[in-house]
């Protein structure tokens, strides 16, 4: 029995357990046709990276957030970390990856019918997480984030002014889709 046991302990996690991701929303409650910022944090476990949203070689597969449900929102800008480029065992060509973590800034406009109260933004995480000699297979991580509609003219809150304070410049092209 302990043989087995050491051989379980022993096999690779699953791919949609090395990344955890963690959502932090900037304002209490977001008024009807106001945006909103998202900041989704992704924390890779050590001895493993993900591809950037920009990887080095076509073949790889890049981190994407999308929405997996538009309903109430609908995207507004988006802005993905550079990639830190390294070097592995299984390839000669330095690839563009995440590892520790990396933070993606999303930007969400509330719908002018949008349900009032609190719903739910399903966001979705794709990526592909790799240790120095192999690859898991993709996955695909859901990361619900809780949003309050409220009417048009509500004042905004900011809610962690810590974290949106360095927010970097969000940009339409690169929106979640």
């Amino acid at each position: 029995m302990p043989a087995q046991n050491a051989a379980a302990s022993q096999a690779p996690p699953s791919a949609a357990k090395v990344v955890t991701p963690v959502a932090y929303v900037s304002l209490e409650q977001v008024p009807r046709t106001q945006t909103v910022d998202v900041a989704l944090m992704l924390n890779i476990a050590p001895g493993y990276h993900i591809n950037s949203h920009t990887p080095s070689q076509t073949y790889l597969i890049p981190t994407n957030v999308t929405l997996a449900d538009t309903s109430g929102f609908q995207p507004a800008g988006s802005n993905y970390p550079a990639g830190q480029m390294q070097t592995f065992a299984f390839t000669q060509d330095k690839l563009s990856v995440y590892s520790g973590s990396a933070t993606i800034w999303l930007r969400f406009q509330a719908q002018s019918d949008a349900p009032l109260g609190e719903i739910t933004l399903p966001l979705v995480v794709k990526y592909q997480a790799c240790n120095a000699t192999a690859c898991l297979p993709p996955a695909k991580v859901a990361v619900p984030v809780h949003v309050s509609i409220a009417t048009p003219d509500t004042k905004p809150k900011p809610t962690h002014p810590e974290i949106f304070k360095t927010e970097p410049k969000l940009t339409q092209e690169s929106a979640a889709k």
